[in-house]
């Protein structure tokens, strides 16, 4: 991939309780999973988070307008709560790729995902078709394989909650180890709109490389 593109998506970090709380449920589902002799790559818990929308590769020059477009979007939400809760996976338990933790009150989450979409669709960013489904991937299989079992013992445990008050713009790298996510800019929900550049009342030029099965949070495309 050429060095004047970058793979972005946006996100939002749980409270650092749940984070915790998620850290240690996992270490105790990896012991259950060598002893079962499942091949499964841990996220780090630095990684943990709940994508809003993902944007895919772009060039490095969008980064500010897409900034702005965020501050606009979000300024003024007010703050508020997630909780954590019970374990899935997709496609299935039956079937896991990607091992991950719901919330369990989706809404407000869902209500900001709208305005994510709404602000990066204007800026010719395409449309999220699917259903927003709001979660934190804590693991992923290179092949399918049954996890039903490993997690049924923490299946419907709650991992504690937090206030919500920004979104981050990550930029994502695919490395050996797993990927890397880096913050490129955090956004308040406080932040006043000032009017945006130009660069952003024109349609960013996304770089296009086609669909990818999967993006960086696990979600797979066209899971509902």
């Amino acid at each position: 991939m050429p060095s004047e593109t970058c793979k972005l998506f946006v996100g939002t970090r749980i409270a650092v309780g749940a984070a915790n709380a998620l850290a240690g449920a996992a270490e105790t589902l990896a012991r259950r999973a060598r002893d079962a002799g499942l091949d499964v790559r841990w996220v780090p818990p630095a990684n943990y988070h709940v994508t809003l929308k993902y944007l895919g590769w772009a060039r490095n020059e969008a980064i500010v307008a897409i900034g702005d477009a965020l501050a606009r979007a979000v300024a003024g939400t007010r703050r508020f709560d997630v909780h954590v809760a019970r374990l899935g996976a997709f496609a299935s338990l039956e079937r896991a790729t990607v091992l991950w933790a719901g919330i369990a009150d989706p809404a407000p989450l869902a209500a900001l995902a709208g305005k994510v979409d709404t602000a990066m669709t204007a800026l010719g960013f395409a449309a999220e078709t699917r259903p927003y489904a709001p979660h934190l991937t804590l693991a992923r299989l290179k092949a399918p394989a049954a996890l039903r079992e490993v997690v049924l013992p923490l299946a419907e445990q709650m991992f504690g909650g937090g206030g919500v008050t920004e979104v981050i713009l990550y930029e994502s790298e695919t490395k050996p180890t797993g990927s890397v996510y880096r913050e490129l800019r955090r956004i308040s929900f406080q932040t006043a709109s000032q009017g945006g550049s130009e660069a952003e009342k024109r349609q960013i030029d996304r770089v296009d490389q086609g669909a990818s099965e999967d993006t960086d949070d696990g979600w797979p495309r066209g899971h509902s």
